[in-house]
Formats: structure tokens, C-alpha cells, sequence
């Protein structure tokens, strides 16, 4: 089996690929199977006020995250609230909050949808935050709406312009 990655820069999208050919006799010859391939694409997108959301389309699921950018602007986080499980959001709508020793922020839905899962391990362990902000320390999932509203979010290069100004 031969898996590959392939990024693409300009729009944020990551595409997997997973191709598998496999050998078997047929009437004392020898034919290939045919080739399977699998096609599932991510897209990783920032707001202006420092959430992250990765967006698989093949589950329609977005996990949200706070970027390493506002986990270091706040310093040690202490408490995070989480959204109610099932609860649909807006595009902006407040999901949470997340307080540190430096200051307290709200956290904004990036996409609209209807929360299906949140991060329970923060509940105990609000560092995640600080250490692994978008991997371990990802706040919920938001089965999304309206793919359509991550066009309005920036992508890498544009949230590092967004943060150097």
C-alpha cells in the first residue's frame, strides 16, 4: 500500500490519497486488481480574534483549537469553559471562555454548526492549552452547516500578516 500527502500552499488544503494494487493469480496468469483510490481533503483556517478550525470534508467535522499566538498572549491558562454538547452555533456566536493568570477571553464559534464533541480533558487539565493549543488542547468539534463560511477565513499566510501587524 502506498500512502502520500500533498499540500497545497494557496488554499490551505491538505489531500491524502491512500492507493492499493494487489497481485492475484487468475487461471495460472497473474492479473492487478484495480486500482483503489480514496480522496478525503483538510482545510486549516484562522479567525482575526485567534481560533483555528481544521475542516475535514469527508466527516464535515471542524475542530476548533485557540492558536499558539493567543495561548502565549494569555500566559498560563487556568480555567476553561466549554460549550454544551448539541448546542448549534452562528459564526461568531460565543462558545466559552478561557481564563489565564494574565487576563480572561472569550472564545467565538469560527463556523456555523452544532457542537458533537468538546475536549473533556481541559475540564481537568487547562494547560493543554499552553502546551499543545491546536493538537491536545483542541476545545470541540462542530459538525459544520455551511462549508461555504470558511472562505471568509484566512489562511497561514494570511493570519501571519494578521498577527505582524
Amino acid at each position: 500500500m502506498l500512502s502520500f500527502t500533498r499540500h497545497i500552499a494557496r488554499s490551505g488544503l491538505s489531500l491524502r490519497a491512500s492507493l492499493r494494487c494487489r497481485k492475484r493469480s487468475f487461471c495460472g496468469g497473474v492479473y492487478h486488481a484495480p486500482l483503489i483510490i480514496s480522496c478525503t481533503s483538510t482545510a486549516k483556517k484562522y479567525t482575526e480574534d485567534h481560533e483555528t478550525v481544521v475542516f475535514d470534508d469527508s466527516t464535515g467535522i471542524g475542530i476548533v483549537s485557540i492558536t499558539d499566538y493567543a495561548q502565549s498572549s494569555l500566559g498560563d491558562v487556568v480555567f476553561v469553559e466549554l460549550p454544551a454538547l448539541e448546542t448549534k452555533v452562528t459564526k461568531g456566536d460565543q462558545i466559552g471562555a478561557v481564563e489565564s493568570v494574565k487576563a480572561a477571553s472569550d472564545i467565538y464559534a469560527p463556523i456555523s454548526g452544532t457542537i458533537r464533541e468538546i475536549n473533556e480533558n481541559l475540564n481537568d487539565q487547562p494547560g493543554l492549552l499552553n502546551k499543545s493549543p491546536e493538537d491536545e488542547g483542541w476545545l470541540c468539534k462542530i459538525e459544520v452547516s455551511d462549508p461555504a463560511e470558511l472562505d471568509s477565513l484566512m489562511d497561514e499566510a494570511g493570519y501571519k500578516t494578521h498577527c505582524d501587524s
